[in-house]
């Protein structure tokens, strides 16, 4: 669908908007909610300055600092995700680049969590070359994460110490070496619904696999510590409208899913989300797993009929 025909869809009663969403999700991706796990393998100090990251060493956000995680605690982690149902483990690192040293523990922790554990891989490592995702892939990394965060012409409202292009750079080193990619964003930073469309339409082109949609839980410290939260029915849009863009990819709704849609998860998955991160965040403690295994119970019950 051309952006054009988008902009008609943006004036839709939310039902009717649902409605068409649910009908490409239900032609284009299986009926089942995939599950992801993420460790905070390496948590602040970081040297980028994101207006939304409680982890910028630039901002005052009063979080636990540390530095990589031991191999032991990395598996350990894996084995706990497993446990509570998800698909995928990912480890996830702060700051941009990581050192040698700090590659070639990750490498070996999903060498070991692959064969032992038989969980599918993803990390999110910052900025790589394709020779580090390289060895990645061959210690059976299967998905890359990297978020785009926003629109070209919004990032530089939100970040400056590296740019956009950046981002699409390992984004591409990353399917070049034929790993999956998981890219999207956060939604109520200040952006404007063009900004949202212009981000689905650049993920659509770069070819990602896996869409997260974080939705901005403002964190004290940061710069936009002020910014009012969305309302759930402009997240429920925007879900709706990725779906009806993207169509068979996977949509997945992390961070500020539970503060800020409530009661109204459900919809979301109507609208056209079909994954979500399960217990917790980098710095945002999550819901209980048994509470969201009954959510997705509910979900697949709902998709059945």
């Amino acid at each position: 669908m051309e952006k054009q025909e988008i902009h008609r869809l943006l004036s839709l009663p939310l039902p009717e908007l649902i409605a068409e969403a649910d009908a490409v999700r239900r032609e284009s991706v299986p009926p089942r909610v995939e599950l992801c796990n993420i460790l905070n393998a390496k948590s602040g100090r970081c040297g980028e300055d994101c207006k939304f990251c409680a982890q910028s060493g630039r901002h005052s956000s009063g979080i636990d600092s540390y530095p990589l995680k031991e191999r032991q605690e990395i598996i350990a982690a894996a084995l706990k995700a497993k446990k509570m149902g998800a698909e995928r483990f990912d480890i996830v690192t702060s700051g941009d680049r990581l050192s040698k040293d700090e590659l070639r523990l990750i490498v070996d922790c999903v060498r070991e969590i692959t064969l032992n554990l038989k969980i599918k891989m993803c990390a999110s490592l910052g900025s790589m070359t394709e020779g580090e995702l390289l060895l990645l892939k061959n210690a059976g990394l299967t998905r890359y994460h990297h978020n785009i965060e926003t629109s070209e012409r919004f990032f530089p409202n939100i970040v400056s110490t590296h740019s956009f292009q950046d981002r699409i750079n390992t984004i591409k080193a990353a399917k070049k070496v034929g790993l999956e990619v998981c890219s999207g964003g956060i939604i109520g930073m200040g952006e404007t619904m063009e900004d949202r469309l212009d981000m689905a339409f650049i993920l659509k082109q770069l070819g990602v696999d896996s869409v997260p949609i974080n939705i901005l839980v403002a964190r004290p410290g940061t710069p936009l510590e002020s910014l009012k939260p969305l309302s759930p029915e402009e997240v429920i849009r925007t879900v709706a409208i990725f779906r009806i863009i993207l169509k068979d990819k996977i949509i997945k709704l992390a961070a500020g899913r539970e503060s800020i849609l409530k009661d109204s998860q459900v919809l979301a998955f109507m609208a056209g989300a079909n994954g979500m991160l399960i217990g917790g965040y980098l710095t945002i403690r999550g819901r209980s797993i048994e509470e969201d295994r009954k959510l997705v119970a509910e979900i697949e019950k709902s998709w059945q009929t």
